[in-house]
Parts: C-alpha cells; sequence; structure tokens
C-alpha cells in the first residue's frame, strides 16, 4: 500500500537565549518522533547555552543548561529528553524555581524531564551531572591514547545519546542553535562542533576555558565535545587537523585534498554554509569511522593508512555538510535520507578527484557490501532491506545499516540513470538550497522528486521510487555497477584458484579497492599452505591499512589460520571501530573454537569500547554486562 504523504511544514528560526518572550509560536512538527518524549507542537528548544567542567577523576560533567523555548498559546510546560541525568535543579534565569519532574524511563529512550515554565517566560536554567556511566561520553585514561600524557574524554551523540549528556529535546527533527562554555584543567585543550571563539582559551581558577557558539541550527545529535591533549595543523585556508600532537601532522598530510573536496562539492551542490570545516583524529576506541559533526568532523585513527588510500571516508563526512547536517532525517526511520544521499555524493566527490574508475570501484564495493547485507537481514523480502523503516519499539541503530548508506545510493544512481546526472545534480542543488536548515521526511522528499525533477510520468514509472523507498530488496532496475580495475583483479583471482602461486599474480601497484576485491573474491574456504603463501607474498598480517587487515582476518578466522591469531587479538584489542569489530566477534561466535576466544578477549576489550559498540558486541555474544 503507497503510504500518505504527510504534508510538513517546519518553521525555521533561531533564537538565542536573550531572545525576547514575544518569541513566535513553534511549528507544529506533524511527524511524530517515535525516539523522543518531546511534544514540539506545543513547545520546542530553540537554543542551548551550555556551561560545562569535566571531571576526569569522577567521570562525570557537571553542566548548566539554559534552553531558550517556543511555545503555543497554552502551553504551560516542556518536555525534554534525558537518560541517567542527575537534575540538581530547574529555575528562571532569575533563579526562581521552576517545578519540574522525571518521568518513567525506558531502557532505549531515558526518561522525559517536564518543566512547568512561568508565566510569560521561555528561558529555563537546569544545573546537571551526568552519569559516570554516560552512553555518549567516553573517558580515556592516557595509556588509551597516543600520547600517553593526558586523558581524554570525547561525546557521540547520534542516534540518541546526546540526551546522556544535555538536557535537551534529543530528537533530529527539533534544531537548535547552541554555545557553550567549557572549563578543562590546565594543559587540556575543549573543541566542540561550533565556531570557537577563544582559540588561546581563558584562564580560569584550576585550569582554562574555552568559548563556543554556533549560529546554524542543527539537530541535537550533532552537538559535540572533545577535551584532551590535542594540537593544530592547518591543511587550507578554512580546513586543518585536530588531533593529539604525534599525530597531527601524519593526519593533515592524509587529508591534504579536503580543499579540492569542498570545491567539488561547492560546485556540485552549491556553497559550503559552515564556515570551516577541520577533522578531530580521535584514539583509536571511535565507535564509527567519522561523525559529520558540523566545522568538525570526528574521525577514526584507522583511516590514517599513510597513503591517501582511504580519504573517500572524508569526502563522506563532508558530503554530510549537505545532505544530513543541511538537510536532515526528521526521524531515524528516514536515516536514509542522511547516509543514502551522501554515499552517492562520496563517490561523486572521489570521482571529481581521482576519476570515474577509481570511483566505479568504491560502488562496486558498495553494493556487494549491501547485498551481503540484504543476506544477513534474512534476504530480500526481510522489512529491515526497506529504506523507510518500522523502528517501534527499537533502538535507532538498528537502522545503521549498509541499507541506509547503500541501497540509498543506489537509488540515486537509478534516478541519474534515468533523468541524467546534469539533471540529477541540479535538482539536488535545488533540494539542498530549499530546504537548507529543515528536517525531511522520505514523503515529503518524494513528494518533492515528482513535483520537481520527473519530467513526464514516464520517467516516474521507470524509476519506481515508492518501491524503492517503501518496498523491501533491491528492485530490478538498480543499475548494474562494472569495473574495469576488479575485472582484471577477478583474472588474477581466476589465476590463483588455478593453481598459480601467490608470488607470480599480476598485482602491480593496486589500490586499496582493488586489494579488498581481492580478498572477498577468493574462496571461503583455503588451505593452510595457500593461506601462508597468500600471506608470505603480500604480507596481509602484518598490514598497516585497516580496511586490507580486516578483510584478512575475516578470512583467517574463517579458515582457523593460527599465524594471524595474534593480529586479529591485538586488533581487537586496540582499536573500537563498530564497523570492524562487530563482524570479528560474530565470525569467532559462529565456530566452535573461536567463541571461548571471542569472550576472552572482549573480556579485557569491552572497557576500553565506547557504548555503542560495546551494545552491539553484548548482542552478538548474548552477553549483559555486570
Amino acid at each position: 500500500m503507497k503510504p500518505k504523504i504527510l504534508l510538513a511544514t517546519f518553521l525555521l528560526t533561531a533564537c538565542t537565549v536573550d531572545a525576547p518572550d514575544t518569541a513566535r509560536a513553534p511549528s507544529a512538527v506533524e511527524v511524530a518522533d517515535i525516539h523522543s518524549y518531546a511534544r514540539p507542537g506545543e513547545a520546542r528548544v530553540t537554543h542551548v547555552a551550555l556551561d560545562l567542567t569535566p571531571d576526569f577523576e569522577a567521570r562525570r560533567i557537571t553542566g548548566r543548561a539554559r534552553l531558550a523555548i517556543e511555545r503555543v498559546e497554552g502551553a504551560d510546560s516542556v518536555i525534554l529528553d534525558t537518560d541517567d541525568l542527575t537534575i540538581l535543579s530547574v529555575t528562571t534565569p532569575a533563579g526562581d524555581s521552576l517545578h519540574h519532574r522525571l518521568g518513567e524511563g525506558d531502557a532505549i529512550l531515558g526518561e522525559p524531564l517536564i518543566v512547568h515554565l512561568a508565566e510569560g517566560g521561555d528561558t529555563i536554567v537546569i544545573e546537571y551531572r551526568t552519569s559516570p556511566d554516560a552512553a555518549a561520553l567516553q573517558w580515556l585514561e592516557p595509556a588509551q591514547t597516543s600520547g600517553g600524557r593526558l586523558p581524554f574524554l570525547f561525546t557521540q551523540g547520534q542516534a540518541i545519546l546526546t540526551r546522556s549528556w544535555v538536557p535537551t529535546q534529543d530528537s533530529p527533527g527539533i534544531r537548535q542553535t547552541y554555545e557553550a562554555v567549557v572549563r578543562v584543567p590546565a594543559g587540556m585543550r575543549a573543541v566542540m562542533s561550533a565556531e570557537l571563539l577563544t582559540p588561546e582559551g581563558e584562564s580560569v581558577a584550576g585550569g582554562t576555558a574555552y568559548r563556543f557558539r554556533l549560529d546554524q541550527p542543527v539537530p541535537p545529535y550533532l552537538i559535540a565535545l572533545a577535551v584532551g591533549d590535542l594540537a593544530f595543523a592547518e591543511i587550507g585556508p578554512r580546513s586543518g587537523v585536530w588531533a593529539e600532537p604525534d599525530v597531527a601532522g601524519a593526519a593533515a598530510d592524509e587529508f591534504a585534498e579536503v580543499e579540492e573536496m569542498i570545491d567539488a562539492a561547492e560546485r556540485l551542490y552549491g556553497p559550503y554554509r559552515w564556515g570551516r570545516y577541520d577533522i578531530l583524529v580521535l584514539p583509536p576506541s571511535f565507535p564509527f569511522g567519522g561523525m559529520e559533526n558540523p566545522r568538525l568532523t570526528f574521525a577514526t585513527p584507522t583511516i590514517l593508512a599513510g597513503d591517501r588510500s582511504l580519504v573517500s571516508l572524508v569526502a563522506h563526512e563532508l558530503a554530510h555538510s549537505w545532505s544530513g547536517n543541511l538537510v536532515t532525517n526528521a526521524t531515524w526511520s528516514d536515516f536514509w535520507l542522511n547516509e543514502g544521499f551522501t554515499t552517492y555524493i562520496e563517490t561523486r566527490l572521489m570521482e571529481e578527484l581521482r576519476g570515474r574508475e577509481y570511483a566505479d570501484m568504491l560502488r562496486q564495493l558498495g553494493r556487494q557490501d549491501l547485498q551481503e547485507t540484504i543476506s544477513d537481514l534474512g534476504g530480500p523480502s526481510a522489512p529491515d532491506t526497506r529504506l523507510h523503516l518500522d523502528l517501534a519499539g527499537r533502538n535507532p541503530d538498528d537502522g545503521m545499516t549498509s541499507i541506509a548508506y547503500e541501497k540509498g545510493a543506489a537509488f540515486l544512481q537509478t534516478v541519474e540513470s534515468v533523468v541524467g546526472r546534469e539533471r540529477l545534480d541540479a535538482f539536488l542543488r535545488r533540494y539542498f538550497d530549499e530546504h537548507a536548515f529543515e528536517p525531511m521526511t522520505a514523503e515529503r522528499f518524494l513528494e518533492y522528486m515528482h513535483a520537481n525533477l520527473f519530467e513526464t510520468e514516464q520517467e516516474a514509472a521507470r524509476v519506481r521510487a515508492e518501491e524503492w523507498v517503501f518496498e523491501p530488496g533491491l528492485p530490478d532496475n538498480a543499475p548494474v555497477i562494472r569495473s574495469a580495475a576488479f575485472a582484471q583483479v577477478d583474472t588474477q583471482v581466476a589465476a590463483f584458484e588455478s593453481g598459480a602461486p601467490p608470488r607470480e599474480l599480476d598485482t602491480g601497484d593496486w589500490s586499496t579497492h582493488e586489494w579488498l576485491r581481492f580478498l572477498r573474491a577468493l574462496p571461503d574456504t583455503l588451505s593452510a599452505g595457500q593461506l601462508e603463501a597468500l600471506d608470505g607474498a603480500f604480507g596481509f598480517t602484518k598490514s598497516g591499512n585497516s580496511e586490507i587487515l580486516f578483510a584478512w582476518l575475516r578470512i583467517a578466522i574463517r579458515n582457523r589460520y593460527e599465524p594471524a591469531l595474534p593480529a586479529l587479538e591485538q586488533f581487537l584489542t586496540t582499536q573500537g571501530r563498530r564497523k570492524f569489530i562487530a563482524p570479528l566477534y560474530e565470525d569467532l561466535a559462529a565456530t566452535d573454537w573461536g567463541a571461548p576466544l571471542a569472550r576472552s578477549i572482549y573480556a579485557r576489550a569491552r572497557p576500553t569500547y565506547h557504548a555503542v559498540t560495546a551494545n552491539t558486541v553484548d548482542q552478538i555474544l548474548d552477553r549483559r554486562p555486570e
């Protein structure tokens, strides 16, 4: 059945905490977010002003949040999202207490904070503390950092974790501007997803204070903070790298193409609206490849291969400056509106920088990932292979699979194959311009596409957009992706399968993507002799490229290649990127010999993982933390 089209109007006003009480009433967002307690049609947060003091010994942040509220006439309260926060007080700016209470909690959603507003008062002040186990926060000991000198703190808000360190309306459809002052111990530096107003900091008792401001309204999951031993290295006039001092220089060299990426993105999809584009390289426990926090992408050190071979991840995070940060999924059921568009744009940017053949390798690997995910989810009729997901009663992390990324990208590739690249580019540019700083739903996007892209009913029929979005599986009109470079790789795989020694294979100067194609195309079952020959010829077990090592370790587990097991243990205990960690534990747990090893390794590694990764592996190993 074709879903009913919902017509939603979103008011986009950025109010400061000093806005007068005559602020306009909020818009009624007609799409309910099942992952938020907020009722933005009655009262919504428009601006967050934070005063934060991290306590590394207690592993808590003591905070003060000053929230500007817009409300409709007659609304006498506002509902916020919290998760395991200790609420110390709720007052007016003048210090008068406001009646408030925490509602009944939920294992996924946390607890609603209901605040009764003063008559004529639309600003509230909340004093609070975070829990030592706050899901968004990871506190690292000095030994867990590269430099080993100071502790480190970083946040990860997506999807609904911001509520564990900021009391606000934690929904992607409720955009907010924000500002902050962060007080850190002497010798440490704070960075945020906002403009740094005090580059050198301000001296305060016991340390240094840094001030930040972001005037563009963003969904709360993009409010981000990191504190540690950080240095800056410039890349270009509007880009640079923050990292630990011994990492910053190498990272800046690795990301030298960032300015070219920004220029290419602007040519295709319109102006970059966020001022600067900096990258923060985090310690290895960061659970994702990257996180598109505005002005400051958070990135894993696993992309520092030394040869710029993995920088498509940076192109992906930059692309979020348009799809995701500028136009955002209104709820997590439409996560594909963020990630599918971004994955499509990522390959377009890499094509601009390195050519069509390079981009086609990325596309073909992505299509392979998609087919594998469809299989893992139960086949093409499985409900979770739809783009628009039913996440009722579920953690939104359940929808963060290759379906959103690669099926979403394949949908846009299909549109391109029907209307042509030039028309699709013009349409996307207009879409980003006309919906800048707005939330978006699948229904609303499809309505916009039908009205502004398709010139005939025949074009719309050839695309079959509703089938792509609301039906499971991969439609049969998806364009076939073929890479000439991969055809040559497949020739070498066939030669190996026919008995050619690995040292005699023609691997030339293969890129990371060609090596990944080679490893993925090898037979499932390999003899010890074949594995030793491959490893001896190409040094997979000792590879410093995380993607190649990961692919090889999966083969090693599948075939119980003992010489690779020390590298496997080292990989699982020295970084926490979920994309790598979860499949390796799954592979181990699927074998009789590997399951005990997985539990043994995890017992030591779990305390070093971010909650995002640990929660996933807990489910894989059916482990309940004590």
